[in-house]
């Protein structure tokens, strides 16, 4: 890892980026200069549109939403293109459809129906998009195709587990159960997020984790004894460079982080439009679908967060984990159960897409994030960047190692499985063959 400049803000925080267009019969008229770091297609420029529509969003929600907007665009562009196995199967496209049209105007009904206060501005980068698509039949039944899958996705989402939002209070207190945790001392929120249906694996329980280690074994004691020496707020066993991913991953959520990655690697490498749409909207699915499954582990198990642990270490039945009344965390603890890590499952869960797409091999990929400004972290291969979350979120004293272990494997399964039951490729495509043939197993 090294601290170089980025250009994270053209890439993600950037609201409208001059739109590209194209016909199904690839014509591509003229466009406006745009800055070299940018992406330059309805695709590339509606994701950046749809990243900063949802900003405000819980992550949970979030990726959920960038889900439901990505599918969208994906259904709509295959279905000018014919590269892909569709989600749906439902829309089709007339002869000449302009998928770039179709993609502008998916993006924009997905986004304006889920955030109508941005209608103004959804209208306003939807018409300055399509003023790039030359006037006619093409681009008018591109946007009808549009049209037809962001229905098509918000009908299939309308009763999805999502809502009402229910919270949870711990009926023991028993050592190991989850308790609240401070400074807030509420409930636990998204009790109702195992129950949202999924999109690419089949229910929140099929890679439900196995059971965390007990409170007396060695695994859980060394565990306790790393995020206790490394994970405090005052702790001097932590390096700078710790803490510092510590607090950047603290912010930037799952969605932050992939969404970037995704968009970069797809700027280097000159992803074509229709894998452009499938590969964000694997990413987004494998993301949302880690967070659901690892909500599904957790209120299962209900297992106790560092800080209660450690603040009652006496109390546990295992005389190797000291107690430390006074531990409090780098960053502030999510208010839900412990096991496993939500970043780490639904992290591991898009760098297995990733993976599988784009190959492991080596990358120039930079993060910064506005919440953590002055930290630029810069990797080559996807690994690094996982290995940073995990050790993010036992430097910043809010999960046990096992935590990590435990959503990486969950996150692995979950990728994998999504990335080969979607949007797999079709046999007389023209379309590349994914690389993923080229990990190591």
């Amino acid at each position: 890892m090294k601290m170089l400049f980025t250009r994270k803000s053209l890439l993600v925080w950037l609201l409208l980026l001059t739109p590209a267009a194209g016909v199904c019969q690839n014509t591509v008229p003229q466009r406006d200069a745009i800055s070299l770091n940018t992406m330059s297609d309805a695709v590339s420029d509606w994701h950046t549109i749809m990243l900063n529509t949802t900003s405000a969003e819980i992550p949970f929600n979030r990726a959920r939403l960038a889900s439901i907007t990505q599918l969208a665009v994906f259904e709509a562009v295959n279905a000018c293109t014919h590269r892909y196995h569709p989600y749906l199967d439902t829309i089709s496209a007339p002869d000449g459809a302009s998928a770039e049209a179709a993609a502008i105007a998916a993006a924009h009904d997905v986004l304006k129906f889920y955030f109508p206060a941005a209608a103004v501005s959804l209208d306003a980068a939807m018409a300055a998009s399509l003023a790039h698509i030359p006037n006619g039949a093409g681009k008018d039944k591109g946007v009808a195709v549009g049209n037809a899958s962001a229905s098509a996705m918000i009908a299939l989402r309308a009763n999805d587990g999502s809502s009402p939002p229910e919270i949870f209070l711990p009926s023991s207190t028993d050592p190991g159960v989850w308790q609240p945790t401070p400074p807030g001392f509420g409930p636990g929120i998204l009790r109702q997020w195992p129950n949202v249906s999924t999109f690419g694996i089949k229910s929140s329980k099929q890679f439900r984790s196995d059971a965390p280690p007990a409170l007396t074994s060695n695994k859980y004691t060394k565990s306790y004894k790393e995020v206790s020496e490394v994970g405090d707020v005052n702790s001097t066993a932590r390096p700078q460079d710790r803490s510092d991913v510590a607090q950047f991953y603290g912010n930037a959520s799952a969605v932050d982080v992939w969404n970037s990655v995704v968009q970069q690697i797809m700027l280097a490498q000159g992803t074509s439009l229709t894998a452009k749409a499938r590969a964000l909207a694997l990413v987004n699915m494998a993301v949302s679908d880690g967070l659901v499954s690892s909500m599904e582990s957790k209120y299962f198990y209900v297992r106790w967060r560092p800080v209660t642990a450690i603040r009652a270490g006496d109390t546990d039945d295992n005389p190797r984990t000291d107690p430390n009344p006074g531990f409090t965390p780098l960053i502030t603890t999510p208010p839900f159960p412990s096991y496993p890590s939500a970043h780490a499952s639904a992290s591991y869960s898009a760098r297995e897409v990733l993976e599988k797409v784009f190959g492991c091999g080596s990358h120039s990929l930079i993060l910064s994030f506005p919440g953590t400004p002055g930290i630029v972290l810069h990797y080559t291969k996807l690994e690094e960047i996982t290995d940073d979350i995990d050790d993010a979120r036992v430097y910043g004293g809010i999960h046990f190692r096992y935590d990590q272990e435990a959503g990486a494997r969950q996150g692995v399964s979950v990728g994998s499985y999504i990335f080969k039951h979607n949007l797999v490729r079709l046999p007389d495509s023209e379309s590349p063959e994914d690389l993923g043939s080229t990990c190591a197993e």
